[in-house]
């Protein structure tokens, strides 16, 4: 960090730390984990996959699939989220589906839910069906078993 002499200006050029570039590109390493930002600014149109974790505070028109999201307040999200863990804060219209689920305060979903374990903050609004994923697992294996059963029903269907 701190040199007792400066390069020579023959030195020829240097490259800038890994954080300085990948903080350029909008992506930033913290230890072994990394993550990208869409800013507030930003509107992308089409699906992103992403084997790291996404942090979105503008506008997506398209799906989503990733290792962890966490979504803005004011920022949207128009299509399908798949993640191992989500927390979601602003608006989202399509499905989710996330091992680890957090609906903050000020949340608005609509769509399905189908999670492993959630957390919905009071006065987080989900209008859709909520599926845990062990009854998802469990309905598809009875329905390959008794197809004749055709029946699937949601482990907690709210309405108004």
């Amino acid at each position: 960090m701190f040199s007792r002499s400066k390069p020579s200006p023959n030195s020829g050029p240097t490259t800038p730390p890994a954080n300085a570039r990948s903080a350029r590109s909008g992506s930033s390493m913290v230890g072994n984990s990394t993550f990208s930002v869409i800013g507030s600014d930003v509107v992308i149109t089409g699906n992103i996959s992403a084997k790291v974790d996404l942090h979105i505070d503008g506008r997506v028109e398209g799906d989503i699939s990733c290792a962890s999201l966490v979504q803005g307040e004011s920022s949207s999200i128009h299509g399908a989220i798949t993640a191992e863990t989500a927390r979601l804060a602003g608006n989202v219209t399509g499905s989710v589906d996330a091992r680890d689920l957090v609906i903050t305060a000020s949340a608005q979903v609509t769509g399905d839910v189908s999670y492993e374990t959630i957390t919905i903050e009071q006065g987080g609004h989900v209008d859709g069906q909520f599926r845990h994923k062990s009854k998802v697992a469990h309905s598809a294996a009875s329905t390959l078993a008794n197809p004749a059963s055709g029946e699937d029903r949601p482990a907690l269907l709210l309405s108004n």
